[in-house]
């Protein structure tokens, strides 16, 4: 589906990120103009238990909240454990890893250069979304969420 091949990098953190440094991650990284995508992984905070006796039950986790990301409130569904990030060019990786130096000084981190986000529309893109899929989703999706992907606008 994209003609071109844009880079990549990843974002690797020793450890799982709290809400209060995924802010300060997030938004010093969706600051930088030339990113085209940024996709967060990490483990599910569920807001309620998903299997054995309490399920259905409400799930009093702590770093499920809502930070501010720009002028955009996100709830976090996930535990910030890495962060992927597509580019216009190779020198904004450059913009990134001074972002990440700012912001790691307690503990290190990798930035990793590569291809990390599919290009080309899967089965599960076309399914999700149908045959005129926009290129930003593409290898974005989670066929079983119901909620759809958070987009930033404007920080550039």
């Amino acid at each position: 589906m994209t003609e071109a091949r844009y880079p990549q990098c990843r974002i690797v953190p020793l450890r799982i990120l709290g809400p209060d440094t995924a802010e300060r991650l997030l938004n010093a990284v969706a600051g930088i103009s030339g990113i085209r995508r940024l996709m967060i992984n990490g483990p599910s905070l569920p807001a309620t238990v998903p299997y054995g006796p309490a399920r259905g039950k409400p799930n009093p986790n702590t770093n499920r909240r809502t930070i501010t990301v720009g002028d955009t409130e996100v709830e976090l569904r996930v535990q910030v454990g890495m962060l992927t990030a597509e580019v216009t060019d190779a020198s904004v990786i450059a913009q990134i890893r001074r972002a990440c130096d700012d912001i790691f000084t307690k503990f290190s981190y990798q930035l990793q250069e590569g291809q990390f986000m599919k290009t080309q529309a899967t089965l599960t893109d076309y399914a999700k979304y149908g045959p005129d899929v926009d290129e930003t989703f593409i290898g974005l999706v989670d066929p079983r969420r119901k909620e759809t992907p958070v987009i930033l606008q404007g920080l550039h």
